[in-house]
């Protein structure tokens, strides 16, 4: 099985880390705090999880998923991630990460923010636009009529075939939505943010999104919003 190398242990890195060792991957799990406040954390993912340094992490993943808050990227050291496939699941909360003026100004997007600064590795968005309690609960075996869908957008082929054959192993189907430039379509507070998997806005019982709900919310983007 792969090696899932994951920079940030709050929910959905760690939603993300039990999924993976259900799975069968081996996960190397970071946080900003060192991998001596992961003990607990490591204990309860089991044997196929270990703590490391970010560096470590980005180094053992055959893929590395990037989860921190998008107001600390630039102060990832981006030479671990050369080379990589990286999801990256950020989403920008001004009140949190301070003005980003790329971002407010629309001259690019939360993944292209990301790229930039990973420049030499291949990023993919996904995991951002799920609550992590259904992203923890929601995966469902192939060819379940109950399994749901996860949103990805990035400009790399085999980055994204890597991304979904990853997720698929998870207990998710998936939907390209194209580049990173269109992945503001389903960014923060746009209409296939989580409402995506909350049609009725019920958090407590999510629904599977179909295909085309999924195209009819990726359709009514705002690019003035956010």
């Amino acid at each position: 099985m792969t090696t899932i190398g994951i920079i940030g242990s709050g929910n959905i890195g760690t939603a993300v880390a039990q999924l993976a060792v259900a799975a069968g991957h081996d996960v190397v799990l970071a946080n900003s705090r060192g991998p001596q406040t992961l003990t607990d954390k490591i204990a309860e993912l089991g044997p196929k999880a270990r703590a490391a340094t970010a560096a470590e992490a980005a180094q053992a993943g055959d893929l590395v998923v990037f989860t921190i808050p998008l107001g600390k990227v630039e102060e990832v050291d981006p030479a671990p991630f050369v080379g990589k496939v990286v999801l990256d699941t950020c989403n920008y909360y001004p009140e949190r990460d301070g003005d980003i003026a790329a971002l407010d100004e629309k001259q690019t997007t939360t993944t292209g923010l990301v790229q930039q600064h990973l420049a030499g590795a291949h990023v993919v968005k996904a995991f951002n636009n799920i609550f992590s309690a259904h992203l923890a609960t929601m995966q469902r075996p192939a060819g379940a009529a109950d399994r749901s869908t996860l949103l990805i957008a990035g400009d790399d082929a085999d980055a994204k075939r890597a991304a979904t054959e990853f997720i698929e192993s998870l207990g998710y189907d998936v939907y390209d939505t194209g580049s990173i430039a269109d992945s503001w379509r389903f960014q923060r507070d746009q209409a296939a943010y989580v409402g995506v998997y909350t049609p009725d806005g019920d958090f407590q019982h999510p629904t599977p999104p179909t295909r085309e709900r999924i195209e009819q919310l990726l359709g009514q983007g705002d690019r003035s919003i956010r």
